[in-house]
């Protein structure tokens, strides 16, 4: 077969091929690269091409098939996002001062993937900070949605999903802790996980110049991506586990099986609303017509329970909670601006702490004492609580992602300012986080899932929340639906 016709398939697909013979992998290689030479100029999803050893890592991979030593990616080309460690290239998060800084040693995913096999052809570009749902940085540009050049891929992953959409490979490696794996997925139209938190383990991916060490992070997760759900599974089983210079001293991960091997099986909340911010029309619609699929195929579908934890205050939670997490990398000037703005807010004979926005929280979280963090991490306990009451009467949560599928793009320096239209109405940009944080804040596991296009040809998906620890039965739900109701379409104009 030609290069080209394995653009599109899977990574289980292409895997079952190489032990086939059907094709090596330096050839799937070489068409990777040729794919990225013909189309990147107009994506620009990779902003780190390392081509020489990816043709060596793939006639390495071409040995060990024929020598009957096929691991579980062995000879799959692949791409991670420029935040990771890749000892030899570039680590700059975006940040201009850093873009001559070179790790010595690849990350620990990376090491994990490059140890099943995988082939890494690049690094996917990221906004600066990877703090955007857009993915542009004054090193490497402006990454483009291949379904629409003129919008948005998402981020901070945004990248790794346009490369996926493009055809560049079938897997990647990206981060969420605002929706980083999640909003390029939906807004690319192809699969994410947001593991629970903290049971893939992160050193190495670390702002540079800081050193890789193992680290217990709050709120954020590295994960998979790929074209397909199935894809998902394959890649978490490489990278998930304990760090082994930490507490893979003690602990091992075993991660329990899916509740429900069927579509009956489940139990499904739908939501498309939220208290704090509207969707739009064409995502309440695909929504809609997914519950109403999922219940003729038998699974038990409820559109509101009392069950469900508070999505405004878990919201506002979330907003201080990540906040404080960043505030590390927020200048003395900003922090006092912040502080001005709450005093005058708290002190306003207009307006008090009850009337307090989203935009307020997001000050506030700023500038949260150790003694206030304390607080706030409690109420997430009792958060989390409530969802595990939550998940004994539900198997999953199926939500909004983002509220509109892909925007044009908008590099307004300051996001304070940006808005988002939604059905025509506009809306503060950061608003948008309160969907991602649904499962952020308590640290559940989220797989995000095409489910159609809108009427202008943009993807539109979903995530599929699900218990603690519990990751396969999202994956599984996820691969149910695809199954039945179909999954990724390729990009115009991506032969």
């Amino acid at each position: 077969m030609a290069g080209s016709q394995w653009a599109f398939k899977t990574a289980s697909e292409t895997a079952a091929a190489l032990a086939a013979k059907d094709v090596s992998a330096v050839e799937l290689t070489q068409a990777t690269i040729d794919r990225i030479e013909k189309y990147d100029g107009h994506v620009n999803a990779i902003c780190v091409r390392d081509f020489s050893r990816a043709l060596e890592a793939a006639r390495a991979a071409d040995a060990a098939i024929a020598r009957g030593e096929q691991g579980p990616l062995t000879g799959l080309p692949m791409t991670i996002k420029e935040s990771y460690n890749l000892a030899g290239t570039p680590t700059t998060w975006g940040f201009v001062p850093q873009k001559d800084f070179i790790p010595r040693d690849d990350a620990l995913a990376v090491q994990r993937v490059k140890a099943a096999g995988a082939v890494i052809v690049g690094k996917t570009n990221v906004p600066l900070g990877l703090g955007d749902w857009q993915s542009y940085n004054a090193i490497y540009g402006v990454t483009n949605n291949p379904y629409d050049v003129t919008r948005t891929p998402g981020g901070s992953s945004g990248g790794s999903a346009a490369a996926l959409a493009a055809g560049y490979g079938p897997l990647s490696l990206g981060s969420d802790i605002g929706g980083s794996l999640r909003s390029p997925a939906h807004y690319c139209g192809v699969y994410a996980h947001k593991p629970t938190l903290q049971i893939v383990p992160s050193r190495g991916h670390t702002p540079p110049p800081l050193p890789p060490l193992p680290a217990d992070q709050d709120l954020a997760v590295i994960g998979p991506m790929a074209r397909s759900a199935g894809d998902l599974s394959l890649l978490l089983d490489v990278i998930a586990g304990p760090d082994e210079v930490d507490n893979g001293i003690a602990y091992r991960l075993t991660l329990p099986a899916a509740r429900h091997a069927d579509l009956k099986g489940y139990r499904i909340l739908v939501l498309d609303t939220h208290p704090l911010l509207p969707t739009a029309s064409s995502v309440r619609t695909a929504i809609g017509a997914l519950a109403d699929g999922l219940a003729r195929q038998g699974a038990k579908v409820e559109r509101q329970s009392d069950l469900l934890p508070d999505l405004a205050s878990a919201a506002r939670l979330y907003m201080r909670l990540l906040l404080s997490f960043l505030a590390m990398s927020f200048p003395p000037e900003v922090i006092a601006r912040a502080q001005k703005e709450v005093r005058e807010r708290e002190t306003s004979p207009t307006l008090g702490p009850k009337d307090l926005s989203l935009a307020a929280e997001r000050q506030q979280g700023i500038v949260m004492s150790h003694r206030d963090w304390l607080f706030a991490n409690g109420a997430r306990t009792q958060h989390r609580a409530q969802w595990r009451a939550f998940f004994k009467s539900f198997d999953a949560l199926i939500c909004p992602i983002m509220p509109t599928p892909a925007y044009p793009h908008d590099h307004s320096p300051d996001q304070g300012t940006r808005l988002i239209m939604i059905d025509d109405t506009p809306h503060p940009y950061s608003d948008q986080l309160i969907w991602p944080g649904v499962a952020t804040m308590p640290g559940l596991p989220a797989t995000s899932i095409p489910i159609g296009l809108s009427a202008d040809g943009l993807p539109i998906g979903v995530q599929i929340v699900g218990p603690w620890l519990e990751d396969r039965t999202p994956l599984r739900l996820a691969e149910l639906i695809e199954r039945e109701f179909g999954g990724f379409a390729p990009p115009k104009g991506f032969d």
